[in-house]
């Protein structure tokens, strides 16, 4: 694989352009996802024209803040078709965009310590198997090959009773990710405005022709809303209400340490999951916070009882230390599946209610997102997440089906 190796802060990260009067596009949100469909709406459809408007900085929200686990092991046809092309997307994504963001394919295992669990997870990897998604049931025995560090004693609280496991999911830099995006798109014409926060909408009758920002009016041909955490919000100011609740969500990393956690492991049931970053940190996820809110912190008792499990699980980790913690904001819909549809208002369009699996889909977001405001209809693999279906009842019900959200 050829890369580029650029300079851990690119100058023309921090470069932000006034904004031209008139877009064909605008795009709400300058995370993972308005920058993959940035560089889609340019790469596949021709659509230069655009700006992506971020209030704060590129890639500061909630790409900047996940635990960059990438996976397709879903229950449900419609969610394991689209986080399997992200994932074949992202097998090619280094070389397409000419920079190592550090994707490695190292599997992620999901843990079972129920009867239920176990029933769960075998449903499962049958499912998965009969989609193309590459999926095992491992056995105590086949777990302590896969991660030797593991605590496997049938005497701990919630002892292991096998496991599920992807070979081809793994882990990202995010932060790289995003720069590789930002960097082909501002190639290709593509505006970056960072700072320029997102006020209203500007109409024609029903129709949205442009936003208002705090550094004035930008008129658009259409305009797509991709801004984790705040999409009722938006969606409010522009005459319509999308089914999300906002919640945060916490995570942590230790200090370095040597390698010696070879893959991803998630345990639903004690809600954690940890893997190792490249550098060395340890890296650990809690679940959602319970109450909503827009706090980019979260309540103690959960990174507590986060902390609990992983030690339990990993009783090595009991010398490690907390080097810092963070939360993020993620919109959560009532069937925990995405929305990326039309919307009610004509020429705008929504991309939002990822709650915990934004990170991971990100290609695919970004490709069937920029089809959609492209052609003005859905993409194949994202019509299933219309709008309508709370209207219609034909939901995505992967609200605790694939073992853990994240």
């Amino acid at each position: 694989m050829t890369t580029t190796k650029l300079p851990e802060h690119p100058d023309w990260l921090w470069r932000t352009p006034e904004p031209k009067t008139s877009y064909d596009v605008v795009i709400v949100g300058a995370g993972g996802h308005g920058l993959a469909t940035a560089y889609y709406l340019a790469k596949n459809h021709g659509i230069t024209n655009v700006a992506v408007l971020d209030k704060g900085w590129l890639a500061g929200g909630n790409m900047a803040r996940n635990t960059t686990i990438i996976r397709s092991n879903y229950l449900w046809d419609q969610s394991a078709a689209i986080y399997e092309h992200a994932l074949k997307l992202w097998e090619g994504l280094p070389d397409e965009l000419d920079y190592d963001f550090l994707f490695s394919q190292r599997g992620v295992l999901n843990l079972a310590h129920t009867l239920q669990d176990v029933r769960e997870g075998v449903r499962r990897v049958n499912a998965n198997r009969l989609n193309g998604v590459d999926a095992q049931w491992l056995e105590p025995d086949d777990i302590a090959k896969v991660c030797p560090i593991l605590n496997l004693s049938p005497r701990v609280r919630y002892p292991v009773l096998g496991g599920t496991f992807q070979p081809r999911a793994g882990i990202a830099k995010h932060d790289h990710v995003a720069w590789a995006l930002a960097r082909r798109a501002d190639e290709m014409g593509v505006d970056l405005i960072q700072g320029c926060e997102v006020t209203g909408f500007v109409k024609d009758g029903e129709k949205v022709v442009g936003v208002q920002t705090g550094r004035g009016r930008i008129l658009a041909g259409r305009v797509g809303l991709a801004g984790a955490g705040h999409s009722s919000v938006l969606a409010e100011r522009a005459g319509f209400r999308v089914p999300v609740q906002s919640h945060p969500l916490q995570a942590l990393v230790s200090e370095l340490h040597e390698p010696v956690h070879p893959t991803v492991v998630m345990s639903n049931h004690v809600h954690v999951y940890v893997s190792q970053a490249h550098k060395g940190e340890l890296v650990m996820g809690a679940g959602v916070d319970s109450y909503n809110g827009y706090g980019q912190r979260g309540s103690f008792h959960v990174i507590e009882q986060q902390m609990a499990a992983a030690i339990e699980l990993f009783p090595l980790f009991s010398r490690a230390h907390v080097l810092r913690t963070w939360g993020g904001i993620v919109d959560v819909t009532p069937d925990a599946s995405p929305i990326i549809s039309l919307t009610p208002v004509e020429n705008l369009y929504i991309n939002c209610g990822w709650g915990t699996g934004g990170f991971k889909a990100t290609p695919a977001a970004g490709r069937t997102f920029a089809h959609t405001i492209a052609t003005g209809q859905p993409h194949p693999l994202n019509a299933p997440f219309a709008l309508e279906r709370f209207a219609t009842g034909a939901l995505i019900d992967e609200h605790g089906a694939a073992a853990v959200a994240h």
